[in-house]
């Protein structure tokens, strides 16, 4: 009996942010403990060898990766072992050292308990993930003028082994903040050269987008895009908070509350409660406020607006599809990236950053969620899946080699 696939499509997205993957560094070699002997030479003494060094697991980044697309069906990464030392004062082969090649913003977490581990942040950093076992010494290294002939030697040192989560943070100046159909990715291919998808029902977005702002003089700044998150996202409801630790890196958020909201300050409000749940240092950052949907107003509700929202923070009013408040919108932002007290908290957010342990609450069902997800992209584990399925029998196929076997 076999099994025929029937219009089983690849997913329609590249971007992954999540891994989990089982690391393995290599063990250290045993010392060689041997005596020479030689015809006419009966006291030659010691000449057992050092075993190698086992091979370390590194990481190392590279801005030409922008996903962890690579790394997404590597379930396992181990080095070679260190060889063991021999006779004659051979030094056992060092274990080959095993570079993985990470996108810039890149964090790393124990997969068990959800304690933070490293992370990479620059192009060619290297982070030592897990280090190869020293090799053990030989006898010859412990021959000494009392004891000319160590009959023992040291083992090396056993391998490191853990199973981590690889999370990408996106590097970006402008994170937007929105609820569900806010305008954020219409705006984004308004200001940029990016193409996210655009749709009038929720949750258009389901994957973060950057784009590259252009401004005066030939500069420029990076925007990132993330879905749209909701009241009770803290608490899993819609897409969860999963995708805001794409703008945790941020140095400026820009809120987006649709013009014709009931109540647009509570709608802010309600967004800066979600963000309080997820990482309460991100109310820390810089805050524009944008109004979308402007080109439905007229001037009079304009005014009207402006008396009742926070007055706090700067606040523009836009619209992406006639381009009304763009440029101003692109000032605001561009002051408020470049503003002294901006760049100071850069600074100490740049030598402080410190990354939070993953809650144990939540660890267990994120992992089980990633490998339900990574499963259904390789197999069947659905049933809705069985209905592209057609059981024949051996006989009844002439070429058996057009047909995928599981």
């Amino acid at each position: 009996m076999y099994l025929i696939y029937h219009n089983i499509g690849s997913m329609e997205s590249n971007f992954v942010d999540y891994v989990k993957i089982q690391c393995r560094s290599g063990k250290g070699g045993k010392g060689s403990m041997h005596l020479k002997h030689i015809k006419y030479n009966p006291n030659g003494g010691p000449d057992g060898g050092d075993g190698g060094k086992g091979g370390s697991i590194i990481l190392r980044g590279n801005h030409n990766y922008w996903t962890l697309l690579h790394l997404r069906y590597q379930r396992h990464i181990f080095a070679e072992h260190g060889g063991n030392g021999g006779r004659d004062k051979c030094h056992g082969t060092d274990g080959k050292d095993i570079y993985v090649d990470v996108p810039c913003g890149t964090v790393v977490y124990n997969a068990e308990t959800g304690k933070y581990v490293c992370d990479v942040m620059e192009d060619g950093q290297e982070v030592v993930l897990l280090k190869g076992g020293r090799g053990g010494l030989g006898n010859f290294q412990f021959r000494t003028a009392t004891n000319q002939a160590p009959r023992y030697a040291q083992p090396g040192e056993p391998m490191q082994e853990m199973t981590v989560i690889m999370e990408l943070k996106l590097l970006a100046d402008v994170g937007l903040v929105g609820l569900p159909n806010a305008g954020k990715s219409t705006l984004l291919s308004a200001l940029s050269a990016a193409k996210p998808k655009i749709a009038n029902y929720p949750f258009t977005t389901l994957e973060p987008s950057l784009g590259i702002v252009s401004y005066r003089d030939h500069q420029s700044f990076v925007m990132a895009d993330i879905p749209g998150i909701i009241e009770g996202a803290s608490e899993g409801k819609g897409l969860g908070l999963r995708f805001l630790r794409h703008i945790e890196r941020n140095s400026l958020l820009l809120f987006m509350v649709p013009g014709d909201t009931d109540d647009i300050k509570r709608e802010y409000e309600l967004l800066l409660n979600e963000l309080a749940q997820f990482n309460p240092e991100m109310l820390d950052k810089h805050r524009v406020l944008a109004v979308t949907k402007c080109d439905l107003l007229d001037d009079e509700l304009i005014e009207m607006l402006r008396h009742d929202l926070p007055d706090d923070l700067q606040v523009v009013f836009i619209s992406a599809v006639t381009g009304m408040g763009l440029e101003e919108l692109k000032d605001i932002l561009w002051q408020e990236l470049n503003s002294e007290s901006n760049k100071i908290k850069g600074v100490i957010a740049e030598q402080t950053l410190v990354h939070r342990d993953k809650d144990l609450s939540y660890l267990a069902a994120e992992v089980m969620d990633e490998d339900r997800m990574a499963d259904e992209e390789i197999g069947l584990t659905t049933d809705e899946d069985t209905d592209d399925i057609e059981y024949i029998d051996e006989e009844d196929v002439e070429d058996l080699e057009d047909f995928e076997y599981v």
